[in-house]
């Protein structure tokens, strides 16, 4: 959950907050993707259901717009849309940073911390303990509670109730597990260096009891953080399950800098048993990058977790959209970093795999007409500008390329400043192109071309694209591949076109919602 591969420690003491006088609202700031007001967050913590809110908790500085003096920020929502602001959950203090976790709805209060009338929501976060600890560079797993719906937290005074005298034991992912073996709870954290999910059981959420450990597999250029565990149908049929692992890796992403992977397979309350792992051990080269599951091919969508107390077993993910390559030196003023929107996560088999499928939660749902649309055409070789802005909206379109080269989509296009979503139809892959989008001088490695397989569908390819004031986000086939990027362009670029390599492609449907 740090910026570092190991242990960052808190300050000896934290300094009160100075007075702010850079302004908290600049062009960049998304209109439908959360961000502080102000300061720093990056990792999603602690996403929890109750009551009919979701609250989402993630790792923040509430004293600057840099890494550091790690809290757990609080947001909540009736919809996972419209986010209000809390105050700070769980702070830092001279003996602590609060390193990212998870929470959970203590129902039956196995903990004891709840009363007779109030079941408590119990956090569990890493402790990344300072100097002035008796437990100096350490990573252990800690609780707090809240009897008031996530409002105010207490510290257990019994902390750390998982010590394994690591620098890098962190990131704990708790959920109920009711099957076969018993019923407890489960706890997924990671030994980070060693490129290993570890796994935990307890009665008590106090009491810790090691069941197995999983890893080094696939990807291991990086150090491995922020996992979950949980289980899906397949196609909907609940006599067909598997469990999906997920493991964030920083660097080492298949785009580079940080990213997610996920595994299928098995889980019998003990050990997780992959069906999808294509490399075991530690890898000394990236020949075999992309024949590992990625959550999203594209530069910024890391340290992705899911909601816990979904009603009708949804399951619902969100991650920090931004990469640790650049994530300090990004061009925003008074606020730094952005959460993804979230995403609905589902499996279901193509070709006769099973794969994750990913769908948005979609700020332009509604009865709403598009704001553009054009029917079935066909694309000649060149560009079509398009009579709309499109700075913040929701493009769908759907491309036959049939005998072009390519074809595919300006973004927040004005002159020569533009993203490029470009299909390749002899390739098969699908490739967003930021090096032209604005901005991309603030660090070396911003400027990118991100690349996914794409196959098409009976020689279609279908898109859902979300732009927001610093963000792209593409869903290719229905959310099969996904691709999302920062981008940082001049007010003016709104601009959109088709474009098409080639004679023999066909617009079979775009609209602009927004």
């Amino acid at each position: 959950m740090n910026s570092i591969s190991t242990a960052a420690a808190a300050p000896a003491a934290v300094a009160a907050p100075a007075a702010l006088t850079i302004p908290v609202t600049d062009r960049f700031r998304p209109e439908w993707h959360y961000t502080a007001e102000r300061n720093w967050l990056n990792d999603p913590n602690g996403l929890v259901y109750l009551n009919g809110t979701y609250h989402l908790f993630y790792q923040h500085n509430p004293f600057g717009t840099d890494w550091g003096n790690m809290s757990w920020g609080h947001a909540t929502s009736r919809d996972l849309l419209h986010w209000e602001e809390q105050p700070v959950a769980i702070a830092c203090d001279e003996h602590e940073a609060i390193f990212s976790g998870s929470a959970v709805y203590d129902e039956h209060n196995t903990s004891g911390f709840g009363t007779a009338d109030t079941s408590p929501l119990v956090a569990i976060y890493t402790s990344a303990y300072s100097d002035a600890s008796p437990l100096a560079g350490r990573q252990a797993q800690s609780l707090a509670y809240s009897l008031d719906e996530g409002l105010t937290w207490t510290k257990h005074q019994g902390n750390p109730v998982l010590d394994r005298a690591s620098a890098d034991f962190r990131d704990p992912k708790v959920f109920w597990y009711d099957g076969a073996a018993g019923s407890y709870w489960v706890m997924a954290a990671v030994e980070a260096v060693q490129r290993q999910v570890v796994l935990y059981k307890s009665a008590d959420l106090k009491a810790w009891e090691h069941l197995s450990t999983f890893g080094p597999a696939n990807a291991t250029g990086g150090v491995w953080e922020c996992p979950d565990l949980f289980e899906l149908s397949v196609d909907g049929d609940p006599e067909d399950r598997k469990w999906v692992l997920i493991v964030n890796i920083n660097p080492g992403g298949v785009a580079g800098g940080s990213a997610g992977q996920y595994f299928l397979g098995a889980f019998d309350g003990v050990e997780f048993r992959s069906e999808s792992t294509v490399t075991e051990g530690l890898q000394r080269d990236d020949l075999r990058m992309r024949d590992y599951r990625w959550l999203d091919w594209g530069r910024d969508y890391y340290a992705a977790v899911s909601f816990s107390n979904v009603p009708d077993g949804r399951r619902i993910m969100i991650g920090w959209m931004n990469n640790w390559d650049y994530a300090g030196s990004t061009p925003t003023a008074g606020w730094r970093s952005a959460m993804s929107l979230p995403r609905e996560v589902s499996l279901g088999r193509v070709d006769g795999q099973v794969v994750l499928r990913q769908e948005a939660v979609d700020p332009f749902s509604g009865p709403a007409s598009p704001s553009f649309q054009l029917g079935p055409q066909p694309l000649a070789h060149g560009t079509l500008e398009l009579p709309v802005t499109a700075a913040v909206a929701r493009v769908d379109v759907e491309f036959e390329p049939g005998t072009a080269a390519s074809v595919g989509l300006v973004l927040k296009a004005d002159g020569a400043e533009r993203t490029l979503l470009t299909y390749d139809a002899a390739e098969g892959t699908l490739r967003l192109d930021r090096r032209e989008s604005g901005n991309v001088g603030f660090h070396e490695t911003f400027p990118s071309v991100e690349t996914v397989a794409v196959p098409l569908r009976e020689g279609r390819l279908r898109l859902r694209l979300y732009l927001d004031r610093c963000s792209v986000e593409v869903f290719a086939q229905d959310g099969l591949a996904t691709i999302t990027d920062l981008v940082f362009p001049a007010e003016a670029s709104t601009a959109l076109a088709v474009f098409a390599e080639g004679d023999g492609a066909h617009l079979a449907a775009l609209a602009v919602v927004g």
